[in-house]
């Protein structure tokens, strides 16, 4: 092991693929780009998709099982819904902003310093704004169907208390997070070359198994901006009462996954003391 360690040491400078580097704190050179704030028009555009027709779908499986307890798409559907519109999203815009379409994902790239804070925050902001906006559209076009099925805020199951509830969005999102970084790891491109990876498809799939896992948990947030979206235009004291749970829980999921990918899998700190000592 240590003698792999020493060679690897010795061998940054061969290596067939070349990581990014690391992304400045503050980037103001950034600010004057077009390129910037079309990304965060690409994450709000695409924020706001998904809410719309990942809502639209809860909405319309609790109408239609309300007649029909066999009826609508089930939870087999939604879990479909969720991860089929990330596929489609993160496809889509990848090429320009990255395609996070999620708070705890630009969190955790954040941390990895793959995106600048101001980048990040803005990207947040986004974000939560299409999610909002999303919703209200569901909301618009569907008042009554809205209303009268919660509005797909989501809210802790009464069978569960809040430290399953926590737990469940944190290793949830763990899941995503560290998706997201091996799917987009550059030493994965290079050594699999042969192999045609699509990013973006397990992305998808990853919050679809999540879904299929915690929707009778939480109902699956693992995206604070779809939580706030749906919370901010339903408005109810049931949707704010464990609201807190969709951040924190993301957010401590998002900061385990980049810490295990970046200095546990990529071993950044062993590779930042080797490069230390040869210099």
């Amino acid at each position: 092991m240590t003698k792999d360690v020493e060679s690897s040491g010795h061998d940054f400078s061969n290596k067939d693929y070349h990581d990014p580097p690391p992304a400045p704190l503050i980037d103001a050179d950034e600010l004057g780009q077009w390129s910037f704030y079309r990304a965060i028009i690409a994450e709000f555009i695409a924020t706001l998709l998904f809410l719309y027709i990942t809502v639209l779908t809860v909405i319309g499986y609790k109408s239609q099982s309300n007649d029909d307890p066999c009826g609508g798409v089930g939870i087999l559907g939604i879990a479909w819904s969720f991860g089929g519109m990330i596929f489609i999203l993160v496809y889509c815009t990848a090429g320009i902003s990255g395609g996070h379409i999620n708070p705890a994902v630009t969190f955790g790239l954040f941390l990895a310093r793959k995106v600048s804070l101001v980048r990040a925050l803005l990207y947040m902001i986004a974000q939560c704004l299409g999610a909002i906006c999303g919703v209200g559209l569901v909301k618009a076009f569907q008042s009554s169907l809205y209303n009268r099925y919660g509005g797909g805020a989501n809210t802790l199951n009464s069978d569960y208390n809040r430290g399953v509830g926590l737990g469940a969005e944190i290793i949830g999102t763990f899941v995503l997070v560290y998706t997201v970084f091996s799917a987009t790891d550059p030493k994965r491109n290079a050594r699999d070359s042969h192999v045609p990876v699509l990013a973006p498809l397990p992305i998808g799939f990853a919050v679809f198994m999540v879904h299929l896992a915690t929707i009778p948990i939480t109902g699956t947030g693992i995206n604070p901006a779809r939580s706030f979206g749906a919370a901010v235009i339903y408005n109810n004291d049931k949707a704010w009462d464990d609201h807190w749970m969709f951040w924190v829980g993301p957010f401590i999921g998002a900061a385990i996954a980049a810490f295990y990918h970046q200095y546990i899998l990529r071993a950044a700190a062993i590779k930042a003391l080797g490069s230390f000592r040869s210099n």
